[in-house]
């Protein structure tokens, strides 16, 4: 799958993903690596109980590298900018990927 489908699958089969942002970074924008790696930034708790649940159904079928972070995190440690980090909601609008 490329980037752009995964993007698709996971916005589509993750409902939870609604309550956060979600990015992909790393080779597998590329098409290069064996996995996908994915940021979620968010609250904890239940919603990211759920959350979870759901990213590792879809596990199953995706060889995906998922890191979390708070928002504070994201901020702090600039990640979003420094990995250039695209949102899964561009990539799944994108034929670019």
């Amino acid at each position: 799958m490329t980037a752009c489908e995964v993007a698709s699958y996971l916005l589509k089969s993750c409902k939870s993903l609604q309550e956060y942002e979600s990015f992909m970074f790393g080779s597998s924008l590329f098409g290069v690596g064996s996995d996908f790696d994915i940021l979620i930034v968010g609250p904890s708790g239940e919603p990211l109980n759920r959350l979870k649940a759901e990213l590792r159904l879809a596990g199953e079928e995706l060889p995906l590298d998922v890191l979390y972070m708070l928002p504070t995190e994201a901020v702090e440690t600039k990640f979003v900018t420094r990995e250039k980090c695209i949102t899964l909601k561009q990539l799944a609008d994108s034929e670019k990927y």
